[in-house]
């Protein structure tokens, strides 16, 4: 029997500004992943999608990324292991302080863009990350990039992990995501990305954009909730699962025990 937890990156509007279809969205997920304030989001914004997450029944996670409203958290910075370890720490704290508000448990921990994709292949920038976690709440699952460093840096130090595939990107030969400056980036054909998901669910392959399969382990799948075709394409995915016999839940439920 196939188990995954299908999540999503909510939150992200900031003051008088409004991104994605998060009130729509949140009810075809399992796990939400909310920003803390840095690459996106607001005190108000964060205590909102909380409380929304609780009456929808979804489990909620911190999304930490960096301090770059302006460029949404999507570009590098040049920092240290301790400094990567420092800014997660800050965000969780703001976090729990609304996960406190409204007795809800925080679930997991997803870096956001720029921060993912270089600890994706920097295991210094992935072992600060994993010990904020740690030190913070060793229960606490850190989801992060099939494959990447940041599995790597989490089992290191003793956390669970779930590895996340994307439902609407493609990737290069050695499991990382193409850049979004690349042609092909980005799926938008909407039946072949949820036939990858199927197959990544179930035989634990993708076809990197080079034509090449490649291994992959799928605990949970990312939909985005920023276009304007999110909410059919995350129940497009959602009914597609349910047809396959692919059990739906949150990622708690998917990597019970450890992975």
């Amino acid at each position: 029997m196939y188990k995954v937890d299908l999540n999503c990156d909510l939150g992200e509007s900031f003051g008088n500004y409004t991104i994605g279809l998060d009130e729509e969205v949140i009810r075809y997920v399992s796990s939400v992943n909310i920003a803390c304030g840095w690459h996106a989001g607001d005190p108000l914004v964060m205590d909102q999608t909380i409380a929304n997450a609780k009456r929808e029944g979804v489990a909620v996670g911190a999304h930490p990324g960096f301090l770059d409203l302006m460029g949404f958290g999507r570009r590098n910075m040049s920092i240290s292991r301790q400094e990567a370890s420092a800014y997660t720490a800050y965000q969780l704290g703001a976090f729990w302080a609304f996960t406190k508000k409204h007795e809800m448990t925080i679930s997991h921990v997803k870096p956001h863009g720029a921060l993912y994709n270089m600890a994706a292949k920097d295991i210094e920038l992935a072992r600060g990350i994993c010990e904020a976690i740690y030190q913070f709440d060793r229960h606490i699952i850190l989801l992060g990039l099939a494959g990447s460093k940041m599995i790597e840096a989490a089992r290191e130090i003793g956390l669970k992990t779930a590895e996340e595939v994307f439902a609407d990107r493609a990737y290069e030969e050695d499991g990382s995501l193409v850049a979004r400056t690349k042609p092909g980036a980005v799926i938008e054909d909407t039946e072949i990305a949820i036939e990858r998901v199927i197959k990544m669910v179930k035989t634990g392959k993708v076809t990197a954009i080079n034509g090449k399969e490649i291994d992959i382990a799928c605990h949970s799948i990312c939909v985005h909730g920023d276009n304007k075709h999110a909410v059919d394409f995350v129940k497009a995915i959602r009914e597609k699962l349910t047809q396959e016999n692919i059990t739906i839940a949150p990622i708690s439920e998917v990597v019970r025990g450890g992975v």
